[in-house]
């Protein structure tokens, strides 16, 4: 055997080789992408199935947060008999922000647009306690800060409480 016949049968064994590889590929190659496509589809599944109950319990502790932060709720939470209108305005904006605060890694589960408007609600409701404030004789006291919210809620047609927390259940009812 010469150098020149080994070098011509090792090309024909690597050709050979070389061609039953592509051959066994091309054969299997359907089979390849169906096997990773449905790894795939598993894995979604799988994450979509931890990731319900972790974006249900936020949806859950947003309509909780927007109850917590409706002005009729936090004056008969925070109310006392005699209190001050500055001690009432910084409970009730500590008590927002508290809450806020609380709930904020809630937005890693909601839709953005759902987010954006709890975030709007609470700086909203902030401003409105705000105003009511300023609109009141300095030597006013936590009743009538509680009057002049409340009459402002009155005021508006629809409430801006209760529309948020429709809005969250029509984002909860796209999760099924």
């Amino acid at each position: 055997m010469n150098i020149q016949q080994i070098i011509t049968d090792t090309l024909i064994l690597a050709g050979g080789i070389f061609i039953a590889l592509i051959a066994i590929y091309f054969v299997l190659k359907n089979d390849i992408q169906r096997f990773f496509n449905l790894k795939t589809i598993e894995l979604n599944k799988e994450s979509r199935a931890h990731i319900l109950p972790l974006r249900l319990q936020a949806h859950e502790r947003l309509i909780i947060f927007i109850d917590r932060i409706n002005p009729a709720n936090l004056l008969v939470r925070l109310h006392q008999q005699g209190i001050g209108i500055a001690v009432l305005q910084a409970g009730i904006l500590n008590e927002i922000r508290s809450e806020y605060q609380h709930n904020i890694t809630q937005q890693l589960y909601v839709n953005s647009i759902a987010w954006n408007v709890v975030r709007k609600l609470k700086d909203d409701t902030i401003a409105m306690i705000n105003n009511a404030v300023q609109g009141l004789p300095v030597d006013a006291n936590g009743i009538e800060l509680s009057k002049a919210i409340l009459q402002h809620m009155a005021s508006i047609d629809e409430n801006p409480y209760d529309l948020t927390i429709e809005l969250i259940k029509k984002d909860i009812s796209l999760l099924f």
